[in-house]
């Protein structure tokens, strides 16, 4: 393991997430969700405490879990089965790692609530602790769990692990609301609690399981045992879960202090498919495999050892400050994960084309740079930050006007990185409906990736029908001539689509609706009524057909 601080963390039963009832036995129960690992996990500590019997549980959820034979790729009803394969790998070396402890997870399946409830029945369980969970599903499940805790007796442990800092404090410092920029976020947070100890990264021993009795405990089950058909090779994302591969990763990443040192975004290249220009750690720290404290710290002392170094929010620091900004937004923000009843949403007339949405999610828009991107997401269940960008943009307010909350789902299903608060932020923010109001300002589905790679190696590599198209036309194909087609092999309209909408023209209509909406908005001080909004995209859709018909009898006249 990489040398930051090892320590043994004290945890303070006066924790805000701590019920301290009359224990009804001493065993314990560790209730893992997130937070796969062993590394500065206080929850697992605090369980292994004073215990004679240590349960360590991980329970398959249906609402996670259940198969979904009418999604539009193979996986559960919410997950893609890339990110449930990754789950699995996590699932399996934890499984490993505490084997190593003399102790091992059980893996068990149903409603958590009504599980647990059977577990410290049947395994006299006094202590139950798991990591807080500001995710919505859980917060709500969370208060029954403790609920049923409370008269059964069970002493309650769930610290604030998953972010640096706990969003409810925050808040609080902030009068009660949510701090809805990043600079002000970072003035309120100032410098985690815990930055300047050192955080345990190691666990010696663990109190041995109990007799588990009539429960139908299993290890970590298999893509196939779980009914869905396992991927083949060629659809399976190369990045594989665990706590031991975030480690690993880490411990390459961090290896090159300069790197560390001088890591800036929005700088990297998106169009870098075999080695890739970020860490890949989002993932990890999606699961929990990496502890962001742990990170942090790394990526502190780097700091500390070197003469100067970048600084949030585009240093390598500031993308762990972004993802607690998020987090702390989205856990004060009711509804944060849709456009109605979200009060720091803009109320945006939306398209409601599912044809459009398809041909972005499918790779069929007939813009190589966007479709590659989308093929990368869909094989790996991952890609650059810029490349989201690009075709978050695209659907959203660049070129298709979509609703966000579609293209939203798309990733949420798709990304073995997806994290509730952060995919939500990044679409509030990209679609130009909060945080960020320039929208002028437009990826170019045609000129963005150029900057990074002319040749079209990536388009190549993830659109290979596009493989033999020359440079000069790898990002624009429906430009080249007929012979051009014919020698790559690729003929325009038949092989590969031809363009959904013409970029200009999309755009200039996406910056026109935007500006109407805004001006609504402005107008209606948000109050913003469905019907208001139904009024507008009338108008819009109107203008529109006026636009298009004076363009075909332009066209016309031209042909005559």
């Amino acid at each position: 393991m990489t040398k930051c601080s090892p320590f043994r963390q004290r945890i303070a039963p006066g924790s805000r997430n701590f019920i301290s009832t009359m224990a009804s036995g001493s065993n314990s129960l560790m209730w893992f969700r997130k937070g796969l690992r062993l590394h500065d996990n206080p929850a697992l500590e605090y369980a292994a405490k004073g215990s004679k019997f240590l349960y360590p549980v991980f329970v398959i959820d249906p609402h996670y879990m259940e198969l979904d034979p009418t999604a539009f790729s193979p996986g559960s009803s919410k997950a893609g089965l890339n990110r449930i394969q990754f789950l699995l790998e996590c699932l399996v070396d934890l499984d490993l790692s505490l084997s190593k402890l003399g102790s091992r997870l059980l893996v068990l399946k149903g409603d958590p609530g009504e599980v647990l409830t059977r577990c410290w029945k049947e395994w006299s369980i006094g202590k139950l602790c798991f990591e807080y969970d500001t995710e919505p599903y859980y917060q709500a499940l969370d208060v029954k769990v403790k609920n049923h805790a409370s008269v059964a007796g069970v002493e309650i442990f769930s610290p604030v692990s998953h972010t640096l800092y706990n969003p409810a404090d925050i808040i609080n410092k902030n009068g009660g609301s949510p701090p809805l920029t990043y600079q002000s976020f970072l003035k309120l947070a100032g410098q985690p609690s815990w930055a300047s100890t050192p955080l345990s990264t190691t666990i010696s021993s663990l109190p041995p399981i109990g007799n588990t009795g009539n429960f139908a405990v299993s290890g970590v089950p298999t893509v196939k045992e779980l009914g869905y058909e396992d991927l083949n090779e060629d659809e399976r994302t190369p990045f594989k879960g665990g706590e031991s591969e975030a480690l690993k990763r880490l411990r390459e990443s961090i290896a090159n202090k300069e790197w560390v040192a001088n890591f800036e975004k929005p700088k990297g290249d998106p169009s870098a498919f075999m080695k890739p220009a970020t860490t890949v750690l989002s993932p990890y720290l999606k699961f929990g495999c990496l502890s962001s404290r742990y990170f942090y710290q790394c990526i502190q002392d780097i700091q500390k050892s070197v003469k100067k170094h970048t600084s949030p929010p585009v240093s390598l620091l500031g993308q762990l400050l972004w993802r607690d900004f998020f987090y702390t937004v989205s856990f004060g923000t009711p509804n944060f994960d849709q456009m109605k009843g979200n009060r720091i949403c803009k109320q945006i007339p939306w398209k409601n084309d599912d044809e459009l949405l398809a041909a972005w999610r499918d790779s069929r828009t007939g813009f190589p740079w966007i479709d590659a991107i989308m093929a990368q997401l869909r094989k790996c269940g991952w890609m650059h930050h810029l490349a989201r960008h690009s075709v978050a943009c695209f659907l959203t307010r660049g070129d298709l006007f979509v609703h966000w909350e579609k293209g939203r789902d798309v990733f949420d299903r798709l990304l073995i990185d997806s994290d509730w608060a952060i995919n939500n932020g990044n679409w509030l923010w990209l679609s130009c409906s909060s945080f960020f109001y320039q929208y002028h300002r437009i990826y170019s589905p045609t000129s963005f990736g150029k900057k990074y790679d002319p040749a079209g190696n990536y388009i190549r590599h993830f659109l290979p029908v596009l493989k033999d198209m020359p440079k000069e036309y790898i990002y624009e194909p429906w430009t080249a001539p007929l012979s051009v087609q014919r020698k790559a092999r690729c003929i325009i309209g038949l092989d590969y689509p031809n363009p959904v909408v013409s970029h200009d023209s999309a755009s200039k209509e996406c910056r026109m609706r935007l500006g109407e909406a805004y001006e609504l908005n402005k107008k209606l001080n948000g109050r913003v009524s469905e019907e208001d909004l139904n009024k507008l995209r009338r108008k819009n859709d109107n203008e529109s057909a006026i636009v298009d018909s004076i363009s075909r009898k332009k066209k016309q006249k031209l042909i005559c």
